[in-house]
């Protein structure tokens, strides 16, 4: 049996979710699924970490070139952190897009934000609740074994991005990763057939039509 393939435009799809929630293992979990997606790459005006390479993990750049390119609005979302800057430079994802493949963002509020005002028709919002707020600090301790301190400050932080759900499309609550993972793909495969996605749907049609 032949499969039928109209064509499509890729799709980004943002997730977002407080610290220990899941978001970075759902994100792993759709990388090492599905090949028609990717992660994002940014640009970064820090140095390089051992064992990080330019084009993989991130675009290194001198701070110059990084506010050349923001001022030109070459980035689909910029932010400053401890000092050194990153964005997802907007070229690549827009080529990837055009091919057909869909992009994934491991990201926060502001930046989904940034990225929704730029590209709007081509984001999907997906955000990652955890089941409750025990659940939530529970994993945070058993992750990484953080101090007291840093746990609290980032329980603290998880009440203001929890209150961010309704800029988003889809909530995932995430008390089993399979089923959270299952739920993920779901929306992805639902998106993939929107109409406004099938750049080919036209002329699919047509053809239909005139054989009927």
């Amino acid at each position: 049996m032949s499969v039928v393939n109209v064509g499509r435009r890729g799709l980004m799809l943002a997730l977002s979710s407080p610290s220990g929630a899941g978001k970075t293992t759902l994100s792993r979990m759709l990388l090492e699924s599905d090949q028609m997606i990717t992660m994002s790459v940014s640009a970064t005006t820090r140095p390089p970490r051992p064992g990080e390479v330019h084009g993989r993990d991130y675009y290194f750049i001198s701070a110059e070139d990084f506010g050349v390119m923001r001022n030109r609005g070459e980035f689909l979302e910029s932010a400053k952190v401890f000092g050194n800057y990153y964005g997802t430079p907007s070229a690549p994802v827009q080529e990837a897009l055009a091919r057909g493949h869909d992009v994934l963002f491991d990201i926060d509020w502001q930046g989904t934000q940034q990225i929704d005002e730029m590209a709007h028709e081509d984001l999907v919002k997906v955000f990652v609740l955890p089941p409750s707020a025990q659940d939530l600090e529970r994993r945070l301790r058993t992750r990484a074994q953080d101090a007291d301190d840093v746990v609290a400050t980032r329980m603290a932080k998880a009440s203001d991005e929890i209150s961010h759900y309704q800029e988003y499309e889809y909530i995932i609550i995430n008390d089993d990763i399979d089923r959270a993972f299952l739920e993920l793909r779901a929306i992805l495969q639902a998106e993939r057939i929107r109409r406004r996605r099938l750049t080919g749907l036209s002329n699919f049609v047509k053809q239909l039509r005139d054989t009927l």
